[in-house]
């Protein structure tokens, strides 16, 4: 092969060429096909230093300066000479206003403040609607008087002032100091009058079962004592009290037969309700659950006056039972409510309707003639429901079929339903129909000092019989009861309590307790009648009670004493 020729490539060398032209063709036009459909990766463009620096370089943060004092200004522009006096004096004025700003900021102020004139943040500021309501009308101002002579005195209206010249008039027990008058071991619970008008004659049950009795027709009596002469005994007398031991656990409610009155029907949280018979002395268990093992407290019991073999009761878990007393197996239990029953009641005119009051803040009317659902739906119907601001304690009808509340929220509302007795089955009442007529400002707040009991479930007290004076071997008939739980709870507030045939005219009046240790009267349209009280109550009466039909007026306090108007 001659010097400068170019090589000669073998057959395999050109095929090799051919296909690398080849696949570098085809690879070209996959690029230029992907570049036209936009599918062709972006140039990785290599970041400068230079952005780098300044992106990692944080951006300045400007500073606003508050001006405290006025700005410079030109003298020059203002047409001042310069060190004038006019400039001097100028900058002299600027100055001591600047002194006078910050010396205002820091000066006390005198005198009265409102609340809702120095509002900071947050919406205007209510008086009577605000979240320090609860916390600030709590407690009571012993013997402050909200209702008095002055009062009596300038009432214009002649019947109204004679009505209250008379519960005014009222006059406490004399025989005894309400001090003295221990009727129970423990704190009162349940209080009321037999229905006797002969002489005021007081049952009240404790928080340990106690059932405690006073005759408050006796005199005291001086004691003699060995060595001393008839004409010289100074020695004071114990009244005359008789306790028995109904129950293991407390004595929330009782009610005397609407066509005995030798017959106290007593409902209690040991779960059971008995009926004490006077004449007989006996104390008999009419209801309790089945289960003995079950804890059922009850909260109330009553006896509608036209059908007296049938008792109502509540208990604490929200429900409502009927009873037939001649057939002990038959009980109807409906859940009214998902919280505690506190009170309850019957139209005394028409029993088909019930009243309950509950701590889910309801005051609810039921028609016991329409019961409809099944299993633990089945429940009566119902008429309307009110809602109040907080839990509602307790409800109470009377004969005019007006419904008393009183609830949490310091209030006393009273409800008018008229028409009730005609009301036909399945009746219901629009929102409009059931708000209260009246709404009375009380404190009802007693939480702080009201417990409640409770106690793992016992078996039921064996029947009890009872003689006056009792037997010295009564007392250990009973297990002692348990200690009572060193967690305290709110039990009920101040419940008002209608005279169940009125005297005075037949007009209708209630009574309540009142936190400065006073017992209030009120009538249906919520004029104050009286505010009942004394320096030797030492105590709040918490618990009040009228006779059914005489003007006398009976109170308990926290430790069992006893207070009497008569």
């Amino acid at each position: 092969m001659a010097r400068g020729a170019a090589p000669q490539l073998s057959e395999y060398e050109l095929q090799r060429q051919a296909n690398i032209a080849e696949r570098d063709a085809l690879l070209k036009q996959l690029a230029l096909d992907a570049a036209s459909t936009g599918l062709a990766p972006k140039p990785i463009s290599k970041p400068s230093t230079n952005a780098n620096r300044s992106h990692r370089r944080k951006s300045a943060v400007k500073k606003i300066v508050e001006e405290v004092g006025p700005r410079r200004t030109s003298s020059r522009l203002a047409g001042l000479t310069a060190d004038s006096e006019v400039a001097k004096r100028k900058a002299e004025d600027e100055y001591v206003a600047v002194q006078e700003a910050a010396r205002a900021k820091r000066q006390r102020v005198s005198g009265d403040l409102d609340l809702k004139d120095i509002v900071v943040a947050g919406k205007q500021w209510d008086k009577s609607e605000n979240f320090l309501v609860d916390v600030i009308t709590r407690g009571g101002k012993p013997y402050e008087r909200t209702f008095g002579d002055r009062e009596v005195k300038e009432t214009s209206d002649k019947e109204l002032r004679a009505l209250r010249e008379k519960m005014s008039g009222l006059e406490l027990y004399d025989g005894f100091e309400p001090n003295r008058i221990k009727i129970t071991p423990e704190r009162i619970y349940s209080l009321g009058f037999h229905p006797t008008v002969d002489k005021p004659l007081i049952f009240a049950g404790d928080k340990m079962g106690n059932l405690g009795i006073f005759d408050g027709s006796q005199t005291p009596t001086p004691l003699k004592t060995e060595g001393d002469d008839d004409d010289n005994s100074d020695s004071d007398p114990e009244p005359s009290i008789t306790s028995f031991k109904l129950h293991t656990r407390t004595i929330g409610a009782f009610q005397f037969s609407p066509t005995s009155p030798n017959h106290l029907y007593t409902s209690s949280y040991d779960s059971s309700i008995r009926k004490l018979d006077l004449a007989a002395g006996r104390a008999v268990e009419i209801y309790a659950p089945s289960d003995p093992t079950l804890d059922e407290p009850l909260s109330g019991v009553e006896i509608p006056s036209t059908d007296p073999h049938i008792l109502y009761f509540s208990r604490l878990d929200g429900a409502f039972g009927k009873h037939d007393m001649r057939d002990p197996k038959s009980t109807d239990i409906y859940n009214l409510s998902d919280k505690k029953i506190g009170g309850f009641s019957l139209h005394p005119l028409s029993p088909h309707i019930l009243a309950t009051a509950s701590l889910d803040r309801y005051m609810r009317l039921w028609d016991l003639r329409k019961v409809s659902g099944r299993g633990d739906d089945r429940a009566p119907g119902l008429i309307a429901e009110h809602e109040s601001r907080l839990s509602v304690s307790h409800a109470a009808f009377n004969e005019a079929g007006q419904v008393a509340t009183a609830s949490y929220d310091d209030t006393i509302k009273i409800h008018s339903f008229p028409k009730a007795g005609s009301w036909a089955v399945g009746t219901t009442l629009e929102d409009a129909d059931i708000k209260p007529t009246t709404t009375i400002k009380h404190n009802n707040q007693t939480g702080r000092w009201v417990t409640m009991y409770a106690s793992p479930p016992l078996p039921s007290p064996p029947i009890l019989f009872l003689s006056s004076p009792p037997p010295p071997h009564l007392g250990p008939l009973l297990p002692a009861p348990p200690p009572p739980l060193s967690n305290p709870s709110l039990l009920n507030s101040l419940r008002p309590q209608w005279q169940s045939h009125p005297a005075s005219g037949g007009i209708q009046k209630f009574c309540i307790g009142n936190m400065n240790r006073f017992v209030d009267i009120y009538s249906a349209d919520g004029q104050q009648l009286a505010q009942l009280g004394s320096e030797s109550i030492t105590a709040v009466p918490a618990v009040a009670m009228f006779h059914p039909r005489n003007d006398w007026v009976a109170a308990g306090t926290a430790s069992g004493k006893l207070c009497l108007w008569l």
